[in-house]
Parts: structure tokens; C-alpha cells; sequence
């Protein structure tokens, strides 16, 4: 046996009777030689790893757009806290790790700049509506590697699409990484939150602080361990005071802090911003990069631009911004 057949033998020993096994995958859309080292699930976390969507996270707003200062949380950040939150509840429930990690990790390769301000104008602009989840997807089936995308086995591509409404995932590991999400992003925003002066912890509910935790640190751990001491027979659940909880600090979280008029004053400008840029590529499609333009004669001028405005980071949104519709000063003739 090579290397990744032992990996295969020992997940089939060791991991729950849950667990997605990496020799039980339903498979790519194109067929690929196995790799001698790495499982199916492996693969796709480094093909992910590598890609360009991954790396522009780093410049993509999480809740607070283009703060200033280096602690504030990005989408990339927001991405990685994810996938640790994930990957320890898996490896305590002895599920698949790697492909927890594989969804994690690519579970927002769509997302907009400007966090879901961005995403909202996206959904006004396009024809067909728009959602990041569904990009994300589109993300690694058809736009990177120019158009060839990163032919993913299918419980990843299933999780991603699966990671926040609507239907759930067929995976146990892909059901946890859209809890994982929640856990990540309730207790980061509020970190971040504090720190911009937007609440102060003493604003926190108090009976949810009894509960959960006085810190970011107790609160996820709290969390995460109610899941692992309560899920059974491939159900996730918390314990009912503790779930209780977590939606109560939620529902604050979205009255307090996604909603706050002073926190959210910047993203007034993103729908205009967004649509001056629409409008634009929508008559010019030639100024399209060459690997969205290819999208033009399969899927319309429409598409190609969403798939451009959904790929930016917020500070190219902002320069194309300024170079197309901002006038220069005049220099003259040197």
C-alpha cells in the first residue's frame, strides 16, 4: 500500500461510523489519477491553499470596513479562526479533519468586498440575484485557474454551498463547519466591536455572559464543548441553556453592532459605489480582465462582471473606483 492508502485503512479504523471517509468520496466531476500521499480531501485543501481567491481574503472586509489598525479581523482571519474551531470539534467527534478543513478553508472564496454590504448591492445588481455562498462554489468549480476551476471532490463543493442557509449539508463535517462559522463570527465581531468602541463588554446580555463566558476565549470554548458533549448519533446539538444563549447573544449582536448606524456609516457608500463600477464594465466589457471576459460568450456580459465585482478586494474596488470616475490633477507635458 502507499502512503495514502494507509491514511485511508487508518480513518476507516479510528473514525466514527459518522465520519465521511476519504476512500468513500462520491468523487470529482473529472476523473483524476489519486495522488500516492494525499487523500482526496487533503488535496483539496492545498488546492485551495494555493489559489488566488484564498489569498485575496487578506484584503476583503469582514464586519468593520477598511479599519485602521492590524487587529481587526479580515475575511482571511475570519476564515482561519473558522477552520480551528472546526477542525477541534471534528477531531473530538473523530470525524474527517481534513475535509472540515478543506470546507473551512474555501467556505467564503466568494465573498465581496465590503463584507455583506457588497454582497447586498451584488443582489440588487445581477439579474439572477446574488449570493456568496453560491459564489463561492462558482469560485472553485469554473473561475480559478483561468476558467478551469479547482475540480473539488463533492462533499466539499456540497459544504461550501451548504455552510450557512437553507438546506444542510450531507456531511456531518460539512453540518459543523456552518456551526463553526456561527461560533467564529459572533465571538470575533464582538472582539472587534469592543476594540472600535462600537459596545463595551459590560453591554454584553448578562444573563449570556453567565452562561457562555466573560471573554471571547471562555465563550467559544464553551460552545465548543457543549457540541462535542452533546451531539449523538450523527446529530449536532448543544446543550438548551447554552444554545439558548448563543442565539440571545446573536440577536444582540445584530441590533448592537451589524445594524449600528455609527459601526455601518461607511457602508452607505458601497451600492453606489458598486453600481458606478457595474455600470461601467457593463458598457465596457472589453476593459474586463482576458479570464472574465471568456465568461461573456457562455453566460452573458452580466455574469462576467458579477464574477469581477465579487472577486475584488475592497481597496481594488476603491482604486478602480477613483481611477474611473475620479478626475486626476493635470500636470501638463514634461
Amino acid at each position: 500500500m502507499n502512503i495514502r492508502e494507509k491514511t485511508e485503512e487508518l480513518e476507516s479504523l479510528f473514525f466514527s461510523p459518522y465520519a465521511c471517509l476519504s476512500s468513500k468520496t462520491q468523487g470529482r466531476k473529472y476523473p483524476e489519477e489519486k495522488c500516492p500521499v494525499r487523500t482526496d480531501f487533503q488535496r483539496d485543501r492545498d488546492r485551495i491553499i494555493h489559489c488566488k481567491s484564498f489569498r485575496r481574503l487578506k484584503h476583503k472586509t469582514q464586519v468593520f470596513l477598511s479599519p485602521e489598525g492590524d487587529h481587526y479581523r479580515t475575511r482571511l482571519t475570519h476564515t482561519l479562526e473558522v477552520s480551528q474551531i472546526a477542525r477541534t470539534i471534528a477531531r473530538a467527534m473523530r470525524l474527517n479533519e481534513d475535509l472540515t478543513e478543506a470546507i473551512s478553508l474555501s467556505h467564503d472564496l466568494g465573498h465581496t468586498p465590503f463584507g455583506h454590504a457588497g454582497e447586498r448591492a451584488l443582489n440588487l445588481l445581477s439579474p439572477n440575484g446574488f449570493r456568496h455562498y453560491e459564489q463561492s462554489l462558482r469560485v472553485v468549480d469554473k473561475l480559478e485557474k483561468n476558467g478551469c476551476g479547482l475540480n473539488l471532490a463533492y462533499e466539499t463543493r456540497n459544504g461550501i454551498l451548504c455552510h450557512t442557509t437553507g438546506k444542510q449539508a450531507d456531511t456531518l463535517e460539512g453540518k459543523i463547519v456552518r456551526v463553526a462559522d456561527r461560533i467564529a463570527y459572533i465571538n470575533h465581531d464582538i472582539d472587534d466591536a469592543v476594540r472600535a468602541g462600537v459596545i463595551s463588554e459590560r453591554a454584553l446580555p448578562h444573563d449570556v455572559v453567565n452562561t457562555l463566558g466573560t471573554n471571547t476565549s471562555q465563550r467559544i470554548n464553551t460552545l465548543v464543548m457543549s457540541l462535542i458533549e452533546n451531539s449523538t448519533d450523527g446529530i449536532l446539538k448543544m446543550e438548551y441553556n447554552i444554545q439558548n444563549a448563543f442565539d440571545k447573544l446573536h440577536t444582540f449582536m445584530f441590533a448592537c453592532v451589524y445594524s449600528n448606524d455609527y459601526a455601518k456609516r461607511e457602508e452607505k457608500k458601497v451600492p453606489d459605489l458598486m453600481e458606478f463600477l457595474y455600470g461601467y464594465f457593463i458598457h465596457h466589457p472589453d476593459k474586463l480582465p482576458d479570464e472574465n471576459r471568456m465568461t461573456i460568450n457562455s453566460e452573458g456580459t452580466e455574469r462576467a462582471v458579477i464574477d469581477y465585482l465579487a472577486g475584488m478586494t475592497d481597496r481594488f474596488a476603491i482604486e478602480q473606483f477613483k481611477n474611473l470616475f475620479i478626475p486626476r490633477s493635470w500636470v501638463g507635458y514634461r
